[in-house]
């Protein structure tokens, strides 16, 4: 039989969901491990076990919704994205993964489809790290990369220590049976919304997500000498500022890229003494560098690193404080999710994500990709964030037929 996913299910879902830690301004305030994240788990359990899917989490409180396949021994085959949301965030990002997964192992169960693996709906626990630091907790804990005892003892910006969230968490659904982390995964595919302009700007459905680009972040201090603005002549001053702006405009020279794919931003930005006549002892800034390609990022690091150097007549110094190679997706799944969105009949393109994602933690684990559908004017993280039930309909196809595809691997 056909699958069909039903877009009026899936997008009373997305609004149901987006009640628990809706703004007034019209989006959602559900940060990791808070009473309207265990509310939203609470609700999703029960959809489950209506429709009676099995249901298990794990010690950090990653949620899985299981539709058994043929062969119990299998590794399945996973979909998802997460629950928690910015302080300002929208309803789309992030639960539209999981409620897409939902509404694809549905669907498939609607058109009595067989499938060898089973296939898993999954909700990863933080991705934002809004509240406990560092995001994509869940997702990199189920692969390895976090343990228990490194994050239990995390405080979030009130004090609150992560070990009893973790535990309210799980306890706001307790019969939900407890399951080992990290158990062999045959793929995983993440449904999102975009989060930028390209979809919506090409007037197009579905992305195909083949990579996520690289990610730096640099914290660079230049500290110069304070003095009197009024009396201090230009070659003896040592003004942090001039120099911070120079090392700035070097490495963005080299960030402007004619096919504007550089991504180069100072998000952070501090002067000191910080009075109207005095010349600034110390500038504080940080730059965020993204790029799919390695040796892009490297060329350009190179250049913030030699801008730096030459900082006379100040001393400047440089710290990457992250550093997130590009992720490339498995040729396995994205050619499954092209396949499917060919299939669709919907308009659709490759592309590489700007964001980060659960995908990219899965993604050392097992065969991994995405897909995206659009956001109006690409916002997001934002109350405005907004979705069409067509576009979200669509990616829910493409989704449930790469998902059957993958299982009968």
């Amino acid at each position: 039989m056909t699958i069909r996913v039903d877009q009026e299910r899936l997008w009373r879902r997305l609004m149901t969901l987006a009640e628990h830690g809706a703004t007034a301004a019209g989006g959602v305030n559900r940060q990791a491990f808070s009473a309207e994240d265990a509310s939203a788990r609470q609700l999703i359990v029960g959809w489950a076990e209506d429709l009676g899917f099995e249901v298990s989490t794990d010690a950090i409180g990653n949620l899985f919704v299981r539709r058994p396949g043929s062969d119990p021994d299998a590794p399945p085959v996973i979909s998802g994205s997460h629950l928690d949301s910015q302080p300002t965030g929208g309803k789309f990002d992030g639960a539209y993964g999981v409620m897409a997964a939902f509404e694809a192992i549905e669907a498939i169960g609607d058109a009595n489809v067989e499938t060898r693996r089973s296939i898993e709906a999954v909700g990863w626990v933080n991705e934002e790290g809004s509240r406990f630091q560092p995001g994509m907790m869940g997702s990199q804990f189920f692969c390895g990369h976090h343990t228990l005892e490194e994050v239990r003892p995390l405080r979030d910006a009130h004090g609150v220590e992560l070990a009893g969230e973790i535990q309210r968490l799980i306890g706001a659904t307790p019969h939900v049976r407890m399951r080992d982390t990290g158990f062999d995964v045959s793929a995983y595919v993440e449904a999102h919304i975009e989060q930028g302009p390209r979809l919506e700007a090409a007037d197009t459905t579905i992305g195909v997500v083949d990579s996520v680009q690289g990610l730096r972040w640099f914290a660079i201090e230049v500290l110069g000498e304070a003095a009197h603005a009024g009396t201090t002549p230009r070659a003896a001053k040592r003004d942090a500022f001039v120099v911070a702006r120079r090392i700035i405009a070097a490495a963005e020279a080299v960030a402007t890229d004619e096919d504007d794919t550089i991504r180069f931003t100072v998000g952070r930005f501090e002067v000191e003494p910080g009075t109207p006549n005095t010349v600034p002892s110390r500038v504080f800034f940080t730059i965020d560098l993204r790029h799919p390609e390695q040796a892009t990022l490297d060329r350009v690091t190179a250049t913030i690193e030699a801008a730096c150097a030459d900082a006379a007549p100040c001393q400047a110094s440089v710290e990457r404080t992250e550093d997130v190679p590009p992720t490339i997706f498995d040729p396995i799944v994205v050619d499954e999710v092209e396949r499917a969105a060919r299939a669709s009949g919907q308009s659709w393109m490759r592309m590489v994500s700007g964001a980060g994602h659960d995908a990219m933690a899965l993604s050392l684990r097992c065969p991994s990709g995405m897909i995206f559908v659009p956001c109006e004017r690409g916002i997001s993280h934002n109350e405005l964030e907004a979705a069409r039930p067509s576009d979200v309909a669509a990616g829910a196809q493409v989704l449930a037929d790469t998902l059957v595809a993958l299982a009968n691997r």
